[in-house]
């Protein structure tokens, strides 16, 4: 009777134990293939990777992720040729799918996802986009862009730059009359030039 008393308690005892090794919050956030453009019909070459940590910013092992495609619209389905796709996270706390097959409907689309570990849940949405512009052409924000069109970014950006920088000077100058006209002097720009009497 007392070996079995013992054993009753090593029994009792283990359930909270293993309770405790989960975590009180889950935190996720997408890794990978956010904001990605895809054309319409084709499949996903990158997919979507998410990472799942604990309250202290530790990756959970273990835990269980939902993805899931929009019933209608823009969208398509995953590999397996269903709406919904479940992973499991490793122990960097990260898991991803692939493979996806788009539809052929133009627009913006989110994949909602879930991780769940023990007791503790957590969901965020992963905005994508589909198009009718060429493969070549399709791609994450920033990623992607072949030489020309990356080189044709950095004029445009340096025009943009160009441009905002001449109407800030344009309002200094606008501004500086009345200042320059209490002092005696004119000021034009940056670096400050000052005209008139010493």
């Amino acid at each position: 009777m007392h070996v079995t008393y013992r054993i009753l308690v090593a029994i009792c005892l283990t359930p909270p134990l293993l309770a405790e090794q989960d975590p009180a919050i889950l935190q996720i956030r997408v890794i990978e293939g956010e904001g990605a453009v895809y054309p319409i019909g084709s499949r996903a070459t990158r997919g979507i990777t998410v990472q799942v940590t604990d309250e202290t910013g530790k990756p959970v092992e273990n835990a269980t992720v939902s993805l899931k495609l929009p019933e209608d619209g823009p969208g398509g389905v995953f590999s397996t040729g269903a709406k919904t796709e479940i992973a499991t996270t490793r122990a960097d706390g990260r898991a991803g799918v692939w493979g996806m097959q788009w539809n052929r409907t133009l627009g913006a689309f989110e994949v909602r996802i879930t991780a769940m570990k023990g007791p503790a849940r957590a969901g965020i949405a992963c905005p994508l986009y589909l198009t009718d512009t060429p493969r070549r052409a399709a791609a994450s924000p920033g990623r992607g862009l072949g030489p020309r069109r990356s080189r044709r970014w950095v004029w445009i950006s340096l025009a943009a730059v160009g441009a905002a920088g001449a109407g800030v000077a344009a309002r200094a100058a606008s501004a500086k009359p009345a200042a320059a006209s209490a002092s005696g002097a004119l000021q034009i720009g940056t670096p400050v030039i000052s005209l008139g009497r010493p």
